[in-house]
């Protein structure tokens, strides 16, 4: 889900830059419609997790998270110092791999303490917390797309 979402957000920021004001923030409210599909795929499968109530495997799931990290910091390091820039569209892109760096962090967290623990809960937690993190992020580029939008001089909602 999480590589889909990137490649969305990539492809229509990539298309969308040179676009007019309008049809930027209208791009914008669509990826604050992506940013906030993996929130609601997160919340449902923490959900399933804590029915079901097996631990994920630690080790793989440590790695992941590690190899993962070191892809997206690349990336939301090379994004920081437009995450400001060209509204709605860049702040997408950065809170996206912002986002996908802490949400690293905190799966490796989580396998450390599941190998520990042999528990469920810590990838439940993390994955309630990645949940929220990214419907906070879709909320902040819905807020910067409004913006831009009534910027533009449209008053369409």
């Amino acid at each position: 889900m999480d590589f889909l979402e990137d490649a969305s957000l990539n492809l229509l920021i990539a298309l969308a830059l040179g676009w007019s004001d309008l049809r930027r923030a209208r791009v914008g409210i669509a990826l604050a419609g992506i940013l906030l599909i993996p929130a609601l795929a997160t919340f449902w499968a923490a959900w399933n997790r804590l029915m079901d109530g097996v631990p994920p495997p630690a080790i793989p799931l440590t790695l992941t998270g590690t190899g993962a990290l070191v892809v997206n910091l690349s990336c939301a390091v090379l994004l920081a110092r437009y995450r400001e820039s060209s509204g709605s569209l860049t702040r997408a892109a950065f809170l996206s791999a912002r986002n996908d760096v802490l949400a690293n962090i905190a799966i490796i967290a989580a396998g450390l303490l599941t190998a520990y623990t042999r528990l469920v809960w810590p990838d439940l937690a993390v994955g309630l917390g990645i949940g929220a993190l990214n419907a906070d992020a879709a909320r902040q580029v819905w807020r910067a797309a409004q913006t831009e939008r009534a910027a533009a001089g449209s008053d369409e909602t």
